[in-house]
């Protein structure tokens, strides 16, 4: 017990239960669990998977394998590409589904359900659609044409555009109703105002909706890029890095290593992966903290 000092005398302090508040108390002990579960599940796997890819070694080798530079130019390519299409759908399909129509919030409905269903069967469907002996859209090529359709995930090229696409889809309905909030937050008054003035609608676009939503977009955008680093499912249900693990990204390259039992490796192309989610971050941080 700790004590203090006054004059001649020594005076011990109370005891730290006897200084904080009810409310204190109580709060210390509900945040308890929440620092056990942090410390068990989150400090320690990263530190941990930190220790085994610490070798320099380990970096060599992943300079050395041709698999894992086509896993950062896809990963790169699936960035680039898949963010920009889908936040650019989602801005204008916000519009749409922003109208106040009976019809449209029916069909709101059903565009939401691709997010709202597990990514397991949707993208396992997705892939037996894809499949070239029985799948169902080359049994429909060949029902109007009579000629047998292409093998889709065979190609490299190809199956990471179905990648990106399944992605697009996967992910599209969150980030539009993401980005309908933001237009339902612009006042109604500044569209009045400006078709009196005979404004067409790409000048309300531009001059009001755009300015209004600038902020919301450029952030939903920092923050899917960072969310889709760690897209696992998007490749690995549909082609599983295949073919010839050829449409790896950072995000799957771990599992092939893991696979050949080699988990330094994994944990090093999880930590390249590092310079791409930090930059993001900081982005993100200091535009929301304007």
């Amino acid at each position: 017990m700790a004590i203090t000092l006054s004059g001649d005398h020594a005076i011990p302090s109370p005891p730290l239960s006897s200084r904080l508040t009810p409310p204190q108390v109580w709060g210390i002990v509900l945040l308890a669990p929440y620092l056990l579960v942090f410390l068990a599940f989150v400090v320690y796997p990263v530190c941990y998977g930190l220790w085994l890819a610490r070798a320099p070694s380990n970096y060599v080798a992943l300079y050395n394998d041709p698999i894992f530079a086509r896993a950062a130019v896809n990963t790169l390519i699936f960035l680039v590409i898949g963010i920009n299409i889908k936040m650019l759908i989602a801005l204008f399909l916000s519009g749409f589904f922003a109208q106040q129509r009976t019809w449209i919030k029916w069909l709101s409905v059903i565009f939401i359900l691709p997010w709202a269903v597990p990514s397991i069967p949707t993208i396992l469907s997705v892939r037996f659609m894809l499949n070239p002996e029985w799948g169902l859209i080359n049994h429909l090529i060949f029902s109007f044409t009579g000629d047998d359709g292409p093998n889709w995930l065979n190609d490299p090229t190809v199956a990471l555009t179905m990648a990106i696409g399944v992605h697009i889809w996967k992910s599209l309905p969150f980030w539009t109703l993401i980005l309908i909030t933001g237009r339902l937050a612009i006042p109604h008054d500044l569209f009045e105002a400006a078709e009196v003035d005979g404004a067409s609608w790409w000048q309300k676009f531009r001059f009001i909706t755009w300015p209004s939503m600038q902020t919301l977009y450029i952030t939903c955008t920092l923050l899917s890029m960072i969310w889709t680093l760690g897209d696992f499912n998007s490749v690995y249900l549909l082609t599983g890095g295949g073919p010839a693990d050829l449409t790896h990204v950072l995000s799957t390259l771990g599992i092939r290593y893991l696979r050949l039992d080699q988990l330094s490796l994994a944990m090093a192309s999880i930590v390249c992966a590092m310079p791409f989610v930090l930059p993001l971050v900081y982005f993100m941080m200091k535009r929301l903290s304007r």
